[in-house]
């Protein structure tokens, strides 16, 4: 009975994830460019693709431009996200109640719509971050670009992909909180243990498998990201210096045709959030033996 229920799932998993994954795999050692989508044969090259893409001085800078925003991304995220959800552990229930709503209508808004209004807020000519800096320092900020220059594309870049991903993190970090038990807490305020002697003495303790799950999460989610970043290039950006991972598999399969290529690099960022995602499996599996 329990595999009759798994099988339309693993069904849907094979047919949407499985076989597409093996089809990447197997074009990333073939030659496949433009004739190859019309029916030409796609010749097996080896490990041509792999060589050539690890070969390239300008995917190393993409991966390690794309691994600084995750950081950044992630940390962001995860600072927020825990704050919020202590001041929902402290709030009342009305103020709880608008918070949560608050959060709610920032997590149901597609990345991509949220990355355009994002691009209003930063606009050039009639954005109201340029307005407000103009009003506060007294200095004329209109006519500002922050989406030319790499460093504040990656600003605002960062700022979108917190602001999308931090209700996660606030509301699970807010349900694991919830299992704190009141009676250790007072225990301890009573004891003269401070708030932060509390928080990472009591309350990380209890959280910790789910940190460390939302943790992971984040870096999978961050490190692929697709959707701002190449939003944000076609309202303004320099495409070349702004590519991230997800982007940069994009241009080379679409743009250059030679989707041989961005096969290989997809099935090494496959790896590498595989190797991620080891140390999730790993810490669920902890977790239910600790249970």
């Amino acid at each position: 009975m329990p595999l009759a229920l798994l099988l339309p799932s693993l069904v849907m998993l094979l047919v949407f994830i499985g076989w597409p994954l093996v089809q990447l795999v197997v074009m990333s050692f073939q030659e496949y460019g433009r004739a190859q989508i019309f029916g030409a044969p796609a010749p097996f090259i080896g490990l041509d693709n792999y060589l050539r893409v690890l070969g390239d001085s300008e995917f190393w800078i993409v991966l390690a431009r794309s691994i600084v925003l995750c950081v950044v991304s992630v940390v962001a995220t995860m600072v927020l996200g825990i704050s919020i959800a202590l001041m929902m552990r402290a709030l009342g229930r009305v103020m709880r109640t608008v918070v949560s709503v608050g959060l709610l209508l920032a997590w149901a808004m597609p990345a991509l719509t949220a990355t355009i209004v994002w691009g209003w807020i930063f606009d050039t000519d009639y954005g109201l971050v340029n307005y407000f800096l103009t009003q506060v320092t007294g200095t004329d900020w209109t006519g500002h670009s922050w989406l030319s220059d790499p460093l504040s594309f990656f600003s605002v870049a960062a700022i979108i992909i917190t602001w999308g991903a931090v209700p996660f993190v606030a509301f699970s970090t807010y349900a694991g909180l919830t299992q704190v038990p009141d009676e250790v807490m007072e225990a301890a305020s009573l004891d003269g243990a401070s708030a932060w002697q509390r928080f990472r003495l009591i309350v990380v303790p209890y959280v910790r498998s789910i940190l460390i799950v939302l943790l992971i999460l984040q870096i999978i989610w961050d490190l692929r990201v697709f959707a701002q970043i190449y939003a944000l290039q076609t309202v303004g950006g320099v495409r070349a210096d702004t590519n991230t991972i997800g982007v940069y598999i994009y241009s080379v399969s679409m743009a250059t045709g030679d989707l041989g290529a961005g096969g290989a690099i997809a099935v090494i960022l496959v790896v590498i959030l595989l190797l991620i995602s080891a140390s999730y499996i790993r810490t669920m599996l902890k977790t239910e033996e600790d249970l």
